[in-house]
Order: structure tokens, then C-alpha cells, then sequence
């Protein structure tokens, strides 16, 4: 359990965080939302005990101002883009196991877990970005922490390593880990989380169901597009490098958009000669109907 009262960190006058509190539960999967400067990462920074703050903030009964190192033995983080040595997979998790005090033994475990395990001779300069940020998921893993704080986990990957980065990650919530995990990503929200904490300018503003968020902030108008199967991964990378916020349904996908650029998802598919069978606008809350994946 994390329990967080009156948490606040300020740099002079400003206020990075301003008096938030939450609770999270054993098990849960808790996203922050938020622009740039909400405070997401400050408040996974003073959840590993790395920043100072103000107020009081507890992780599985650890006090983190009175404690830090062993608030930080309960977790395992995996920063946005980690950086290694220039060894191979397995003397990179050896290297950390050494560090971390564990036993040998599971350096093969997290292996397994986070599918590296055919990948293990491979240097990790010859990875591609999916597969590192497994890795740094495998040494977060290493000490067999009860909470995974993640932040924007899948920010610098492609489509198809994004879907697996959270398949791997759910199945870790689901065998019992804590997740908390800062994101800017709708579906990446609905996917992993349980819970979302909505920050904006130090101030916790809002907290709601992934699938409530939409409705919640506003982000009332979607533009839902159907391609056919063949065209769907394509789709999703054009879509995901022209920054638009998406969420996948089968052969359509529902693209956030707002008045003045309802055609512009369109356009970059267009100028990707990926073939629109069919799109249409929808405006209110989000209401996502499941299709079949053929």
C-alpha cells in the first residue's frame, strides 16, 4: 500500500506539488495523468526517495522521509529511456543482481518474465528499443519489489513493442505487483490502469476509471476510423508519430481530435497511403464498443 497526506515540493515560490494526498492499494494499477509539468514525475521521484518533499508518504508501512532506502527496496523503477553498459543481456542482470544482493538464481526468472530469455547472448547496444526497456523492466525485477513505479514506459516505442511492453506489464499486476505508472497515453491508460490520479500544475485535480477519463476532462469529440486488417499496425504507428491521442477497437481505431482538425488524422493517413474504408465523428462521452479482432 502507498499512502500519500499533504505531499508538497516546492523550488523557491513555485509549487511542484501542492498538498496532494491519495491512497493506493496492494495490487492495484494507478496511472498519473497530466501535461508536461503537472508533477507526475515529481511525485514517482519522491515515491522512491530521491526528491525531498513536505508532508508524509508511506510505502508498504515504509515512512519514505524517515527511511529512503528501504522505501526504495520495495520498489523497482524503469525510468522513460534507461541506458546500460555495453554488455550483453545477461551480464547486464548479473552485473545489477551483484549489486542488488540477489541470488543468481533469478537473473533466469526475470529472463523468462519479461521474454528476453532467447535474447540473453545479445549485446545491449544491438537491441531494439523494445527489448531494452524490457531489460530495465527485468532489473526493476531483479529484487522481487512488491511496487513497480513506471514513468511514460513506452513513450520512445514502436506500436507493436508498446503492446507488448504493457501485455508484460499486466501480467505483472495480475500475479499481484502495485503499479504506478505516469502516462500521457489514453489507451496505454485503459489498458494497465485501475485508477487514474489526474495532476495539473502541482494539484491533484481529479481521480476517476481509465475509461472515465475522457468524459471527465472533456475530451469529448473522437474520430473513429475503420482500415482494413492488413492496414491496422500501420495505421496505429502513423497515427502514434503524428501524436495523436488513440485507442484501438478491433478494425477501427478512435482518434482524439479537436474542432479545427477533425480531418487532420485523415490527412496523415493519406499522406501514408494507408486506405480509409469508412470514419465517423462522434461527439460526447466515449462509449467503446468491442469488435471482433479478425
Amino acid at each position: 500500500m502507498i499512502i500519500a497526506k499533504n505531499l508538497t515540493k516546492r523550488y523557491g515560490k513555485i509549487a511542484a506539488l501542492n498538498n496532494i494526498s491519495f491512497t493506493i492499494e496492494a495490487g492495484e494499477a494507478v496511472a498519473l495523468w497530466g501535461a508536461n509539468g503537472a508533477g507526475k514525475t515529481t511525485t514517482l521521484r519522491c515515491l522512491l526517495g530521491v526528491q525531498g518533499f513536505e508532508g508524509e508518504l508511506m510505502v508498504n508501512g515504509i515512512n519514505v522521509s524517515r527511511d529512503g532506502k528501504a522505501a526504495r527496496a520495495a520498489i523497482g523503477y524503469v525510468p522513460q529511456e534507461a541506458t546500460f553498459y555495453d554488455m550483453t543481456v545477461l551480464e547486464t542482470l548479473q552485473f545489477y543482481a551483484r549489486l542488488k544482493k540477489t541470488d543468481s538464481q533469478r537473473v533466469n526468472e526475470v529472463l523468462e518474465q519479461v521474454q528476453l530469455i532467447t535474447h540473453h547472448k545479445k549485446r545491449v547496444n544491438m537491441l531494439s528499443g523494445g527489448m531494452k526497456q524490457r531489460l530495465a523492466l527485468a532489473v526493476a525485477l531483479l529484487a522481487d519489489p512488491p511496487v513497480l513505479v513506471l514513468d511514460e514506459p513506452t513513450a520512445n516505442l514502436d506500436v507493436k513493442a508498446q503492446r507488448d511492453f504493457i501485455h508484460t506489464v499486466q501480467m505483472l499486476n495480475q500475479s499481484g505487483k502495485t503499479i504506478v505508472f505516469s502516462s500521457h497515453r489514453l489507451d496505454e491508460v485503459i489498458a494497465l490502469g485501475s485508477r487514474v490520479l489526474v495532476l495539473s500544475d502541482g494539484e491533484l485535480v481529479l481521480e476517476c476509471r481509465p475509461h472515465e477519463l475522457a468524459g471527465k476532462l472533456g475530451l469529448h469529440r473522437w474520430l473513429r476510423i475503420w482500415v482494413a486488417t492488413q492496414h491496422k499496425e500501420n495505421t496505429l504507428k502513423v497515427l502514434d508519430e503524428q501524436g495523436f491521442t488513440y485507442m484501438p477497437n478491433g478494425r477501427s481505431v478512435y482518434v482524439q481530435v479537436n474542432l479545427g482538425g477533425k480531418i487532420a488524422p485523415l490527412r496523415s493517413l493519406e499522406m501514408a497511403r494507408i486506405p480509409v474504408e469508412d470514419f465517423d465523428l462522434i461527439d460526447g462521452e466515449l462509449v467503446v464498443q468491442e469488435e471482433n479482432h479478425d
